[in-house]
């Protein structure tokens, strides 16, 4: 696993708990980390991550509306 140091304006009065979050969230919505993946990133189990993420603007559905529709005619 790769580590990353930021340099964070004070003025924005974020903790690394709080960039954890961001950045986990982010990179979940893009789908290019799976549930379990950003948990771990963020430091938190999946549940609790998964409870968290509507407070960070990301849904816990994060598959587009064709794989549900696929979903839906191969069912």
């Amino acid at each position: 696993m790769k580590t990353l140091t930021l340099s964070i304006p004070d003025a924005l009065d974020l903790d690394n708990q709080d960039i954890a979050m961001i950045v986990s969230t982010r990179l979940y919505e893009q789908g290019k980390l799976s549930l379990g993946q950003a948990a771990d990133i963020a430091g938190l189990t999946k549940r609790a991550f998964a409870e968290l993420l509507g407070s960070y603007g990301v849904s816990i559905f994060n598959s587009p509306a064709s794989d549900l529709a696929s979903d839906i005619a191969n069912a």
